[in-house]
């Protein structure tokens, strides 16, 4: 019993430990490969769900599809068409049987190497893809076959979404067991569009080799049109036979890769020159190519796999209906005005200067089937570069002014070439920038890059669309030299942002393109901000003074606010210049305008016609393309000029002022000049050159006896903060002027002066540099003999001053405080006699004049007190500035005056003394009584008599008038 319980203890102890043993776990490999297994039949039979979704949905192939393609219609920018690439233009049906073996080689070499051997989707080729695509992008790599490419031209679109691949693969392999390789091979090559409005590879054969019969194409014609659908604009041989020669070789190595054939073979196809192989009777052009061409260009390069020849495009344009056939009839030698001298080629784009839109574009001279010289021309721009290389950074980096000095010092030394000159190997010292870039002067441009910084210009332009060859910048690429080659399209581009505001855009000939399957998509481009407002402005501004008055006077258009450049190149070892540009705008349009030198001659070695450049007979054929197509777009028209940003201010300054200095009050007018600055850079100290300060006024002498001194006095007003001091001198009986003082008073005293001497005392304002014109009065100091005839003696005036009002007329007046008197008058030596205390001196021209007043005794003429003065000077400026004439005011006096005293045109005084009561209008004085009157009567009457007219009572205001007209 003991044993039984013990076995049953021990066997359930031991079922027990069985039952508490752990479980072991699973790997988590083995669930993660569980996880992924399941996800891949969920993704595998959703991905196949949605892949037969994507089958049951395909087009059916439709026979009639696969041999002609969709058309194409283009709009212009009011939305009427004008062009429709029809599939039957120009198109030649083929055999396979006619297709020679070569051919064929070179299109599935390129195309498709493994056609003959696949179902219509090529594995290998798709592994390779989507290689590529994981590392670029779905879309980045393609692996159509030509079944593919057949299929998706004629029946799906060109997005590039894997459903439509799924499809494509799909109708391939149907295509494939509907049809034989042989009839896939005729549908591509009869669908095709080669370029030059040539469908089918028969057609292409026959545009561009002249060739009837395929059979005829050699190596090289073949491995061409093998490379030709790719792009059949960017390789079109008769626009771009270097770009063919490249696609050719890419076609020949292929060939030779995949043993179509050897490499001698391929050698001696890549030694013949593609020209020699074009047919010489070009195809006809169709309305606007060349504006076309640029749809086509612009088309294949902002949308992939899309044919504007096949696709049933709905193409919306910019072409303006006006402007494109005038530019087209002004490169017409049987239509233009302009007389085109042989072995000339020409240019011209227009464009929307606010958008950027092409309106118009002519790519050569009598707009002939071959190369657009207006998209595809790469020529060195000459100094049409000026404005974006040196001028534009040096105002946006440096914030440059239109004044700012440049030295045209000379020819500009470059170590190991030759030297920069100016085009008339003339050199003008320091130049404004305005007037450098106004004449096209080298020199400075050179200068002003390099002080500006070539990585500053290269950026600067190229944010204008320019390219360069080199990364860095040659110091000639300031005048167009070396690595700026460029386009009419790029200059027009670059030069239209100057016109608005600083902002660039591309410019652009398609707005949107429309699919059959109603999809649109906007083709505009967007617009940036490349400079600031004030570099757009002033450059501009400047660019108005190279057509009002610089070297582009021949492209000025009457009643249009202008700007524009004019630009030539040079030859090498070659007088003459090869191109000439001129690029201009206005507020509306933007045109660039080319002409080049090309002659057409015989190769000895081929016989062959090539071309080579020439010196242009006339270069001015560019200004009058310009001139004609804008004037004739702007007619009926608002041109608006351009309007002047807060950022820049105008300011006067002084010429020949380095750096910039204000000009003065005293500033002769031909030494001003108005230019533009960037607001807070403009000068503020003011230029002292011409700068003069007033002469002291009022001066007046009189003899102390009481302390035997002279006391001098004078006026003098100033609203200058700078501290104004007097310098005071005097002669004796004549002698040399000798300095007593310098003083800031307007007072002084002479003491200790010399009995019976004659005092000259003269006073000079001084501030800085700066003096006045002297002011000088005379003053007797009695001797011994002469105190005994004290009582007999009358005072001399005081307070005399002599001021030009402005206009013809220095008015000169004085005190007096003695006995009764007339007051002798001496102006530059002529004397006259006068009772009032004041005279009126008019007709007078600029000069120097010095006034002496001495009353004499009416009682004894013997006695004279001392005399009195001063001297005013009437400047040049003051006569070329005339004032509208007013009436003087009022002179005083010591009692009425008539009402003949208004006239103050009048060569003679016409104040009456105090006790006068008749008027004298034949300005004689009235007092005919006093000895010294009598003795001035002849030198009045000398004066009345060279008046032509004599005054009247009742003309006397009207004479004053007729005199100052007749000045």
């Amino acid at each position: 019993m003991a044993d039984q319980n013990s076995q049953s203890r021990a066997a359930r102890r031991k079922q027990q430990g069985k039952k508490t043993k752990k479980k072991k776990k699973q790997p988590i490999w083995k669930k993660i490969i569980k996880v992924a297994l399941l996800l891949f039949l969920i993704l595998f039979l959703g991905g196949a769900a949605v892949g037969a979704y994507w089958i049951a949905t395909a087009p059916d192939i439709e026979e009639d599809k696969l041999n002609i393609p969709f058309s194409s219609a283009l709009y212009d920018e009011n939305g009427d068409q004008f062009g429709d690439f029809s599939s039957d233009e120009k198109r030649t049906q083929v055999k396979f049987e006619e297709l020679p073996d070569l051919l064929i080689d070179a299109v599935t070499a390129t195309e498709d190497v493994r056609f003959f051997d696949h179902n219509g989707i090529d594995l290998k080729r798709i592994g390779g893809a989507i290689q590529g695509n994981f590392t670029g992008g779905f879309g980045s790599q393609g692996a159509s076959t030509i079944t593919q490419q057949v299929v998706e031209r004629a029946f799906l679109s060109n997005e590039k979404k894997i459903s439509i691949k799924v499809q494509e693969m799909w109708m391939a392999m149907k295509l494939e067991r509907e049809y034989s390789k042989e009839e896939i091979m005729e549908m591509y090559l009869n669908s095709i569009f080669y370029g030059a409005n040539s469908y089918g590879v028969a057609q292409a054969a026959k545009t561009y080799f002249g060739k009837e019969d395929l059979n005829d194409l050699t190596l090289p014609e073949a491995a061409i049109l093998a490379g030709l659908p790719q792009r059949p604009t960017a390789y079109n041989p008769f626009e771009n036979p270097e770009l063919t020669e490249e696609r050719m070789n890419t076609v020949l190595n292929l060939m030779v890769r995949h043993g179509k054939i050897t490499e001698a073979e391929a050698d001696e196809a890549r030694s013949v020159d593609v020209a020699s192989l074009l047919n010489e009777s070009r195809p006809d052009p169709t309305p606007y190519d060349a504006f076309v061409n640029q749809v086509r260009s612009e088309i294949e390069e902002k949308l992939d796999d899309v044919n504007l020849d096949s696709d049933g495009l709905k193409v919306y344009t910019t072409l303006d209906p006006d402007a494109q056939p005038y530019v087209e009839s002004m490169l017409s030698e049987e239509e233009s005005p302009i007389s085109y001298p042989d072995n000339t080629q020409a240019a011209m784009v227009v464009l929307d200067t606010q958008t950027g839109a092409i309106k118009a574009i002519g790519g050569n001279l009598n707009n002939e089937v071959g190369f657009n010289y207006a998209i595809n021309g790469n020529p060195q721009a000459g100094s049409t570069v000026k404005p974006f290389m040196s001028y534009g950074p040096a105002i946006e980096y440096n914030q440059m002014s239109t004044y700012h000095q440049l030295d045209d010092d000379g020819p500009y030394e470059i170590e190991g070439s030759n030297p920069i000159r100016n085009a008339g190997r003339s050199y003008n010292g320091w130049v404004t920038a305005r007037y450098a870039l106004q004449q096209s002067l080298n020199v400075p441009a050179v200068k002003l890059m390099e002080e500006v910084g070539r990585e500053n210009s290269k950026e600067f332009a190229e944010r204008l669309g320019i390219q360069f060859d080199e990364g860095t910048l040659d110091v000639r690429d300031a005048i167009g030299g070396t690595s700026a080659q460029v386009s009419p399209l790029q200059m027009a581009g670059a030069y239209r942002a100057f016109g608005n505001n600083g902002e660039y855009a591309e410019p652009y000939a398609v707005t949107k393109v429309e699919f059959p399957d109603g999809r649109v998509v906007d083709l505009t481009p967007d617009s940036e901000k490349v400079m600031e407002d004030y570099t757009a402005y002033m450059v501009t501004d400047m660019l108005k003074s190279v057509v009002s008055s610089g070297t582009g006077t021949n492209a000025a258009v009457p009643g249009l606010d202008v700007a524009g450049k004019t630009g030539t190149t040079t030859m090498d070892k070659q007088e003459g210049n090869p191109d000439s540009w001129f690029v201009g705008y206005t507020t509306n349009y933007t045109i660039a305008a080319w002409t080049g030198g090309y002659e057409v001659y015989e190769d000895p070695e081929t016989g062959k016609d090539k071309t080579r450049r020439v010196p242009l007979q006339d270069t001015s054929l560019s200004q009058q393309m310009f001139r004609n197509t804008m004037g004739h777009l702007s007619e009926g028209i608002e041109t608006a000029d351009f309007t002047r940003p807060d950022s820049v201010v105008d300011v006067t300054v002084e010429k020949g002022t380095n750096p910039a200095a204000l000009a003065s009050d005293s500033t002769p007018s031909e030494n001003k000049i108005t230019e533009l600055f960037v607001k807070g850079t403009e000068p503020t100290k003011v230029s002292e050159r011409y700068e003069e300060l007033d002469a002291v006024s009022g001066l007046s002498a009189s003899y102390n006896e009481d302390n035997n001194s002279i006391e001098v006095s004078w006026d003098y007003d100033t609203d200058s903060d700078e501290d104004v001091s007097f310098d005071v001198s005097a002669s004796i009986d004549g002698g040399s002027m000798q300095s007593l003082s310098s003083t800031s008073d307007t007072s002084m005293e002479i003491s200790d002066v010399e009995e019976g001497a004659e005092y000259t005392i003269q006073v000079i304002a001084e501030r800085g540099s700066l003096t006045s014109d002297p002011a000088t009065t005379t003053v007797k100091v009695p001797g011994e003999d002469e105190e005994e005839e004290e009582t007999e003696e009358i005072p001399g005036v005081s307070g005399l001053s002599a001021e030009f009002d402005g206009d013809e007329t220095i008015n000169v007046s004085w005190s007096y405080d003695g006995p009764s008197a007339s007051f002798e008058v001496s102006v530059n030596g002529e004397t006259e006699n006068v009772g009032s205390e004041g005279i009126s001196v008019s007709g007078v021209t600029p000069g120097d004049y010095n006034i002496t007043v001495t009353p004499i005794s009416e009682e004894d003429n013997e006695i004279r007190g001392s005399s009195a003065s001063t001297s005013v000077t009437v400047s040049e400026a003051e006569e070329e500035e005339p004032e509208e004439e007013e009436p003087p005011a009022d002179e005083e006096t010591n009692g009425d005056e008539s009402d003949s005293e208004s006239d103050s045109d009048s060569t003679e005084d016409t104040d009456q003394n105090n006790d006068s009561t008749e008027e004298n209008n034949n300005n004689e004085s009235e007092n005919n009584e006093s000895e010294s009157q009598e003795q001035n009567e002849t030198e009045q009457e000398e004066e009345d008599s060279s008046n032509s007219e004599e005054e009247t009572p009742d003309d006397s205001s009207d004479q004053g008038e007729d005199e100052s007209n007749n000045e």
